[in-house]
């Protein structure tokens, strides 16, 4: 569409059978199609990864959803003490959010380049109290809180976590965590508008550090599809830790997502006009990132494009993020169909 993002990516897959539709380019200023293997920057969907990690503890029975911040991370404030990684995980933590804060904003944009530490950046909050309201917040803070909690427990770092815990079950041969603003090529590229100039390439313009746990992974179309297959799927922790999982309160994930969107534990449910699947959503700068599957895992959707455009966009981005929930909700239906 005119003004929308330079390239888009769905995969769908029922059983199988795996489809995979694009539109756009890679890079602007190149002919390079857009492939399955291209890395990307996946945002919040990350948050699933931090939370597939923290369950299949508890599946290990060495994490439990009542540990608290007070036991397992007592350097943190005293006031976050109560919190339960149950109520990170669902959102219902009440802790002050990361991006939020000012004087962390400040240091982000002026070393964006930089490899802060997550206790480094969890040290600008030092002051900050519990939110007052209780019920449903989407927080970038409870999933650092969430992986912090991951190393405390096993004394390995989150990376280590991951390739373990995550990667190798799954056969996910392209995805990881860097600390830096680099990524490896083939990568499709994200751009931010700048009018009136063209858009701006800001694929590399920020260190992955900054988001770490809550939305640091770079990973494919193809690993993306295989992470939610497995992760809606119990692949990882069993169907016993997973109907702890699916226990939804009121809450749209980030952007909303397609249909009516409820929050389990670091998993959103999707009730569309064609049925329901689990999975979460993302946007960060340059890309927006949606994952969705059934819970037997054999039918799933991941869509990615290549600008951050969300609910809360204006003018033409907004009618660009419109438009993308559309074709969400139709390659859910796409994935759903009988036959």
């Amino acid at each position: 569409m005119p003004d929308g993002p330079p390239g888009a990516i769905i995969v769908v897959q029922r059983g199988g059978q795996r489809r995979v539709y694009t539109a756009g380019v890679r890079q602007l200023g190149k002919r390079s199609p857009i492939s399955v293997s291209d890395r990307m920057r996946l945002a919040s969907t990350a948050k699933a990864f931090s939370g597939a990690v923290a369950l299949s503890l508890v599946a290990e029975h060495r994490l439990s959803l009542n540990d608290t911040i007070a036991e397992l991370l007592p350097w943190l404030p005293a006031s976050w003490g109560g919190v339960t990684l149950g109520q990170a995980l669902h959102h219902t933590s009440r802790l002050p959010e990361l991006l939020k804060n000012r004087a962390l904003i400040g240091y982000l944009m002026a070393h964006p380049l930089r490899r802060p530490s997550p206790k480094f950046l969890l040290h600008f909050l030092r002051n900050d109290p519990l939110r007052p309201e209780s019920g449903y917040h989407y927080s970038n803070t409870d999933n650092f809180v969430v992986a912090l909690m991951a190393r405390a427990v096993t004394h390995r770092t989150y990376r280590y976590l991951l390739r373990r815990l995550v990667y190798r079950p799954l056969g996910l041969t392209r995805t990881n965590l860097p600390a830096g603003p680099g990524l490896a090529a083939p990568y499709l590229h994200g751009y931010q508008p700048d009018p009136p100039r063209g858009p701006e390439d800001v694929s590399t313009a920020i260190s992955g550090a900054y988001s770490w746990a809550s939305g640091g992974l770079v990973s494919t179309p193809a690993d993306l599809n295989r992470f939610i297959r497995g992760y809606a799927g119990a692949r990882l922790f069993g169907r016993a830790v997973q109907r702890q999982q699916l226990r939804f309160v009121a809450g749209n994930s980030e952007p909303i997502g397609p249909g009516t969107n409820s929050a389990g534990l670091a998993i959103f449910r999707y009730r569309t006009r064609c049925g329901t699947v689990y999975g979460h959503t993302g946007n960060t700068l340059g890309y927006t990132q949606f994952m969705a599957s059934t819970l037997n895992g054999r039918r799933s959707v991941t869509a990615s494009v290549s600008e951050q455009i969300t609910n809360g966009s204006e003018g033409n981005r907004l009618a660009a993020f419109k438009r993308l929930r559309q074709i969400e909700t139709n390659a859910v239906c796409l994935a759903l169909r009988k036959g």
